[in-house]
């Protein structure tokens, strides 16, 4: 891969990247301590300054390094720490500590698409913003679907685990003991295009989302 074209995609997506991961996790520390933990406030996690939360190997060089070698990058930021045991209502409001993430990735799609709509009716012709808007856009529409997959230790997986009975609750939260394989499993199955069907669409469906709830701001500015 020309190293020039690395340098100009580091380039445009990573404040996108950086903000999206930061957003996400802060997310699940606020709702968390609304619902009484607040354990990432105590550990001061309640940021969306990136530097609280990338994880040198995680957000920085196991994503390069996936995609100089097999075009995923894949990575993730420090977890936010939550104690389930502190909230009020721990099985139900776990699955809305989990949610927080994907729905701040949404709503960041979505100012991003509205700064792409601002730059364009402003006539701001530079190509370098509207990359990173177009960047922005889908690297939070990613985020949002990759992370509602209903494996542990994904959210999606917390979300499915609030909404088991406890019975099955139970096993299938202990799933995140191996999420080391998880994480490996979902990397070789992205490679394989075995998932790109079902991330594809999804991801579609919510930059449809996006621009249904941009009409009006369209309309406003043409």
């Amino acid at each position: 891969m020309n190293i020039d074209t690395i340098i100009s995609t580091i380039a445009v997506y990573a404040i996108p990247v950086l903000f999206a991961i930061s957003l996400h996790e802060a997310a699940h520390g606020y709702i968390a301590r609304y619902f009484g933990d607040p354990t990432a406030a105590d550990q001061g996690r309640l940021s969306i300054n990136p530097i609280r939360h990338i994880d040198p190997f995680g957000t920085i060089l196991l994503p390069l390094a996936l995609y100089v070698s097999v075009g995923v990058p894949f990575g993730y930021a420090k977890p936010v720490p939550v104690d389930y045991s502190r909230l009020r209502n721990p099985k139900k409001q776990m699955a809305l500590v989990a949610l927080g993430g994907p729905l701040a990735n949404f709503a960041m799609g979505f100012v991003w698409l509205l700064f792409l709509i601002v730059l364009l009716a402003a006539g701001v012709q530079e190509p370098f913003f509207q990359k990173m808007a177009h960047a922005g856009i889908a690297v939070n529409a990613a985020m949002c679907v990759f992370n509602l997959i209903p494996i542990p230790p994904l959210d999606g997986g917390r979300i499915m685990t609030g909404l088991l009975p406890m019975s099955l609750a139970r096993p299938y939260a202990s799933i995140e003991r191996y999420s080391l394989f998880v994480f490996i499993g979902l990397i070789v199955l992205m490679q394989m295009h075995v998932l790109d069907g079902a991330l594809i669409k999804s991801m579609r469906f919510v930059v449809s989302a996006f621009h249904l709830l941009a009409t009006p701001f369209t309309l406003l500015l043409s």
